[in-house]
């Protein structure tokens, strides 16, 4: 599926790129495991304002279902960065070995991700939702892990379910088949407002989680040492847009016109779950012995990564 998928991205992108261009930019292909939001849009937002190519970069975007298939990517070599992974899931790829490295923070804090149910359904907490299904997006995504954690804290008995992306969740929730949907804006904005949904849980439920670094980017090692400049060059450009979705409200245009959405939604979305430009920097770093927690409670490490260990997985982070 990937291999096929980002043979007709990279296709379709470089037949509509001027040769000059095209010839001129170093091409980066990048996973995004989520189309649409204001954290995973960096990409999309930087390559039509033209900020990568500032920097000599052609972006060529493979979007995802996130976590596994995301790695999964980016482990065969068939893109050389995959944004916003979670934490745990890096630690877990590097204890097996897999050329990916992480190359810069994501988010530190977040507090996008929200878990609904229908408005008319009875659950009115995770306490109440014991035998109930609780949805995420893929195993060893940041949603994984924040369901898994929040299901404990409740202390019910509630099963996690990988459903994907929100908008599959969404059909699944209002057709019954899953009774706890996750979602992070701007999907369910509107439905929130409109009160066809209701919140339940939110990531920020967690203590331990509001300072720690969720998710972060990571690259396949072939390409940070291979090619360090491009991939300098690509974070300085990845940099520069985030600097430009938080200065300027031509931001939300353009969110609105590659997504088909409306300026009103982007700009709800930035300043009610990520009104801090701070938590989008990416030399940010914090949480890691709470992530490393999380990885051997999860099972997802079998031992702890010692501090040399740890030194080598961040060794070309932000270099």
């Amino acid at each position: 599926m990937a291999l096929r998928h980002i043979a007709i991205w990279a296709a379709t992108l470089l037949a509509t790129a001027a040769p000059d261009s095209a010839l001129a930019d170093d091409l980066v292909r990048v996973a995004v495991p989520q189309r649409g939001g204001w954290e995973t849009g960096v990409p999309d937002l930087g390559e039509h304002a033209g900020l990568f190519a500032n920097h000599g970069i052609k972006l060529v975007v493979l979007y995802t279902s996130g976590g596994g298939e995301t790695m999964q990517a980016l482990i065969s070599g068939s893109v050389d960065i995959a944004i916003a992974i979670g934490t745990t899931a890096i630690m877990a790829a590097y204890a097996k070995g897999a050329p990916a490295r992480p190359v810069a923070t994501s988010v530190t804090g977040p507090s996008d991700i929200f878990w609904y149910v229908k408005a008319d359904s009875p659950i009115r907490s995770l306490k109440d939702a014991g035998g109930k299904t609780m949805a995420f997006s893929a195993i060893g995504s940041s949603s994984n892990l924040a369901t898994l954690k929040l299901i404990s804290l409740s202390g019910a008995p509630i099963k996690a379910v990988a459903g994907g992306t929100p908008l599959p969740v969404y059909t699944q929730v209002m057709s019954g088949q899953i009774d706890i949907g996750w979602s992070t804006p701007p999907y369910g904005l509107d439905e929130l407002r409109d009160g066809k949904i209701r919140i339940v849980a939110r990531y920020t439920d967690i203590p331990e989680y509001r300072d720690m670094s969720a998710r972060l980017h990571v690259g396949n090692l072939n390409f940070i040492t291979g090619k360090p400049d491009v991939l300098k060059r690509f974070l300085a450009a990845y940099s520069d847009t985030l600097d430009w979705m938080y200065a300027s409200d031509d931001s939300f245009k353009v969110f609105a016109q590659i997504y088909d959405d409306t300026p009103e939604h982007a700009k709800a979305t930035r300043d009610g779950f990520y009104p801090d430009r701070k938590m989008l920097d990416l030399k940010r770093l914090g949480g890691l012995d709470q992530a490393m927690k999380d990885a051997l409670d999860l099972k997802f490490i079998a031992k702890p990564l010692t501090p040399a260990e740890l030194d080598d997985m961040f060794k070309y982070f932000n270099k």
